[in-house]
C-alpha cells in the first residue's frame, strides 16, 4: 500500500515577521506543496525565509473543489502545508473542508502552532480569558448583524469579534444600542505591526474614538467585549433605583429596556427586579 502524505496546518505571522517559528520554516521548506489563501500575499513571506516550494491557491471561492484535488495529492504520498494570509488557518479562514476530508481519509493532520490574532488580543485585553466566545466576523448586513448581537446580549463570557475597517463604526454603534453604552470593551488594531494600538474603554467611548479619528478606522481589528453580568453580580439596589425613576414616566417594558442600556444589565434580570416592585405591577404592560 502506498504511503500517504501529511497535511500540516501552519501558522504564519499576523504582522511581525519575527513571530515566524523555526519549526514552521522547516516544515514549509520540506513539504511538496504549500496551499495558500492568497498566493500573491504569501509569496513575499516565503521569499523572505527562502522557502521555494510550489504554491497553489486555496481560498473560500475554490475550497470545495481544491479540497478534493489536495486530498488526492495527499493520498498519493505528497505532504502539503496549509497557510492563510496571516495567523492560524481555519480561524475565520479557509481550511475546514480540507482538514475534515483528510481526517476522514485517515491522513495525518499535524498542527504547527504560532501566531493568532484571537489569542494575541485576548492575552492583553485585561478581560476574563478563562471562558470566552469567538464569533469571528459578524454579518455584513445591518439586520443580520444586529440579530446576531441580540443573541449574544446576555452572554456572560467575554465575546470576541474580528472586524474590518469599513464596518467597525457600524458594529460599535450596534453594540452600544444592544449591549449598552457602559459595557466595557477592548479594541485591538494592527496587532504586532508598527501602528499597533490597544484601547480599553466603554463601548460609548470607543464609538467616540473611532468616529473622531479616521486613523482609528484603518487596519485589522479584534474587538473584545466584556460578558454580561451574572445575576449575583448585579447591583440590585442601583437597578431598582433606576427602574423606579423610569417607572414614573414610562411602562415597565420601556423602563426595563432603558435601564438595560443605562446599566448594561441583561433585560431578563431587570424584569425580575421590576415585577417585584408595586409600582411595576401597576404599570406592567
Amino acid at each position: 500500500m502506498e504511503r500517504q502524505g501529511t497535511l500540516y496546518i501552519v501558522a504564519t505571522p499576523i504582522g511581525n515577521l519575527g513571530d515566524m517559528t523555526q519549526r514552521a520554516i522547516e516544515v514549509l521548506r520540506q513539504v511538496d506543496c504549500i496551499a495558500a489563501e492568497d498566493t500573491r500575499h504569501s509569496a513575499p513571506l516565503l521569499r523572505h525565509f527562502e522557502i521555494n516550494q510550489t504554491l497553489v491557491a486555496y481560498h473560500e471561492h475554490n475550497e470545495r473543489e481544491m479540497a478534493k484535488t489536495l486530498l488526492a495529492r495527499l493520498q498519493s504520498g505528497q505532504s502539503i502545508a496549509l497557510i492563510t494570509d496571516a495567523g492560524t488557518p481555519l480561524i475565520s479562514d479557509p481550511g475546514f473542508q480540507l482538514v475534515r476530508a483528510a481526517r476522514k481519509a485517515g491522513i495525518s493532520v499535524v498542527p504547527i502552532p504560532g501566531p493568532s490574532a484571537l489569542t494575541c488580543a485576548l492575552s492583553v485585553s485585561g478581560l476574563p480569558c478563562d471562558r470566552f466566545v469567538f464569533e469571528g466576523f459578524l454579518p455584513a448586513k445591518a439586520a443580520a448583524r444586529r440579530s446576531r448581537l441580540e443573541s449574544l446580549r446576555v452572554e456572560t463570557r467575554t465575546v470576541v469579534f474580528y472586524e474590518s475597517p469599513h464596518r467597525v463604526q457600524e458594529t460599535l454603534s450596534d453594540l452600544v444600542d444592544i449591549f449598552g453604552k457602559e459595557r466595557h470593551a477592548v479594541l485591538a488594531r494592527e496587532l504586532t505591526k508598527i501602528h499597533e494600538v490597544i484601547y480599553s474603554a466603554t463601548l460609548a467611548d470607543l464609538v467616540i474614538l473611532v468616529d473622531s479619528d479616521p486613523n482609528q478606522r484603518r487596519g485589522e481589528f479584534v474587538l473584545l467585549v466584556e460578558g454580561a453580568l451574572e445575576i449575583e453580580d448585579v447591583d440590585h439596589q442601583e437597578a431598582k433605583r433606576v427602574l423606579e425613576i423610569l417607572l414614573q414616566e414610562v411602562s415597565t417594558r420601556q423602563a426595563v429596556e432603558l435601564s438595560a442600556k443605562i446599566l448594561g444589565v441583561p433585560k431578563n434580570i431587570l424584569y425580575e427586579i421590576a415585577i417585584h416592585s408595586e409600582e411595576a405591577k401597576e404599570n406592567y404592560s
